[in-house]
């Protein structure tokens, strides 16, 4: 498993009974993980200082209960990228810090290949992806179905001071806009893809990893250049093991890369010592 351990700024204190315990900046708070089965002793003294939780509903969804006033959005650090976190109706921060490991690795191939590279990040969130390639001084268009999403990601590329950086902010559902770019001749050195388990495109579409992601990935690989650099792919789908994953990749472009390496992505429980596992990356190189 990877885990990125040099965080300042956020911090898996604690976990137990299905709930982590985390420090995000100077805010502390409790979210629902239903892989936390085990039920030790809640020793840290931060257990009893949390400033919000997050409580999942019977009929779907959930809502926090703010135990010391509503909290306000906040921003965090990486390196030298800058991020707006607050919580969110679906339990999320705006930012998954376990992605820490695969920002690094972008910034260091993008950096050691010398040549101006270009970059799709695919289901592209709040933007870390996008922010670590653009820091690397690569060409990025990032794409997300969410108009809010796409909002925040302009912010932290803003806070980030790379608001004048080569990003391309496009909201638009990920299928549609490869068939368009497949369409206009348009070629990536790098793809970045990070689906959801489900989900609905902007005008309703139904998306399910199981479905969709192998015909996605044959897809893309019409997008590659000649001179491919590398091709990222994250799932939290636990039908999807790093090593399926592996096997995707591996039948789908394998004729553009040398390197194949699956793993878990996790991060440090401070309290235990242990890795919590949150996700697996498969990532093609050369």
């Amino acid at each position: 498993m990877r885990v990125w351990l040099d965080w300042k700024d956020f911090e898996l204190l604690d976990a137990s009974g299905k709930n982590r315990l985390e420090r995000w900046g100077n805010k502390i708070f409790v979210r629902p993980d239903p892989q936390i089965i085990w039920k030790t002793p809640k020793i840290h003294k931060m257990w009893n200082r949390v400033d919000a939780i997050y409580h999942r509903s019977s009929k779907g969804g959930g809502s926090w209960e703010y135990l010391k006033g509503q909290v306000a959005s906040q921003t965090i650090s990486w390196k030298e990228l800058t991020f707006k976190v607050s919580p969110t109706g679906f339990k999320h921060m705006g930012l998954f810090p376990e992605q820490a490991v695969n920002w690094d690795f972008f910034i260091r191939k993008i950096r050691a290949s010398n040549r101006p590279i270009s970059v799709i990040n695919l289901f592209a969130y709040t933007g870390g992806a996008t922010l670590a390639c653009a820091k690397a001084k690569a060409a990025v268009c990032h794409v997300d179905s969410s108009k809010g999403m796409v909002a925040w990601a302009r912010e932290n590329a803003k806070l980030s001071k790379l608001d004048g950086a080569p990003i391309r902010f496009i909201v638009d559902d990920c299928e549609k806009f490869i068939a368009r770019e497949i369409r206009r001749g348009r070629k990536y050195d790098a793809v970045i893809l990070d689906p959801p388990s489900y989900g609905r495109g902007p005008g309703g579409e139904v998306w399910k990893i199981e479905d969709k992601i192998y015909d996605l990935l044959k897809m893309l690989s019409r997008l590659l250049s000649k001179r491919p650099l590398f091709f990222a792919l994250n799932s939290y789908t636990q039908g999807l093991s790093a090593q399926v994953m592996k096997i995707l990749l591996k039948s789908t472009i394998s004729d553009f890369f040398e390197n194949f390496c699956c793993d878990e992505i996790g991060l440090r429980i401070s309290q235990s010592g242990f890795n919590l596992p949150c996700g697996n990356t498969t990532i093609a190189w050369n």
